[in-house]
C-alpha cells in the first residue's frame, strides 16, 4: 500500500508527471532533429554538384565534403577495443576489409603488427602491411615454409622452364644446321 503524504499537494504528482512527459517530448524532438540534419548531410541525399544533373551551375563551386562516419578500423573492431583517433592500424585495416586483419593477426598477433608499424616511418607502413599479409597467407597455406616454399617453388619453375627453353632453342640449332646441310647437297 503506498499512501499519499497528505502535506503534499496532489496538484505536485500532476506537475511532476506533465515535467517528465515534457522532457520526453524533448528528447524525442532532439532525436527527430538530428536524425533530420543527418540525413541532410548524408551523400546520398545530398544535390549532386555535376551540371549533366540538373545542378545550377554556381551550384557546382561549393562543393561539400561528405560527412566522415566514424567507424572502428577493422583490427579495433576485432579486438575489441576502442578505435582511437590516432589508431596506427586504421588507415591500412579498413572496417570494409576485415579479413585483412584476421590474417595478419593469426600469424603475427596484433601487439606485434603494432610495433613494427610504430616502429617503421609512415612512408615505409602501407607496404610493410601488404608484405605482412601476404606472408601470412603464405604462412596459413604452408605452416612450415611460408613464403619461402613459395619462392622455393617459383625459382624451381623458372628453372625448369629455363631448362626447357635451353632445350627448344638446342633443337631449332639442330633443325636449322640439317636445313643447311640439305641444301647444301
Amino acid at each position: 500500500h503506498i499512501s499519499l503524504n497528505s502535506s503534499v499537494p496532489t496538484n505536485h504528482f500532476l506537475s511532476l508527471e506533465k515535467s517528465t512527459e515534457k522532457k520526453q517530448k524533448e528528447k524525442k524532438n532532439n532525436m527527430e532533429m538530428s536524425m533530420s540534419s543527418s540525413e541532410k548531410l548524408s551523400p546520398a541525399s545530398s544535390a549532386p554538384c555535376s551540371p549533366a544533373a540538373g545542378a545550377s551551375p554556381d551550384h557546382h563551386h561549393h562543393h561539400q565534403s561528405p560527412p566522415v562516419i566514424m567507424s572502428p578500423c577493422a583490427a579495433c573492431k576485432i579486438l575489441r577495443r576502442r578505435c582511437a583517433d590516432k589508431c596506427v592500424l586504421a588507415p591500412y585495416f579498413p572496417p570494409t576489409d576485415p579479413l585483412k586483419f584476421t590474417i595478419a593477426h593469426k600469424v603475427f598477433g596484433a601487439s606485434n603488427i603494432i610495433k613494427l608499424l610504430q616502429d617503421l616511418p609512415e612512408s615505409q607502413r602501407a607496404d610493410a602491411v601488404s608484405s605482412m599479409v601476404y606472408e601470412a597467407n603464405a604462412r596459413l597455406r604452408d605452416p612450415v615454409y611460408g613464403c619461402a616454399g613459395a619462392i622455393c617453388q617459383l625459382q624451381k619453375q623458372v628453372s625448369d622452364l629455363q631448362a626447357e627453353l635451353a632445350k627448344a632453342r638446342a633443337e631449332i640449332v639442330n633443325t636449322q644446321c640439317q636445313q643447311a646441310n640439305l641444301i647444301a647437297f
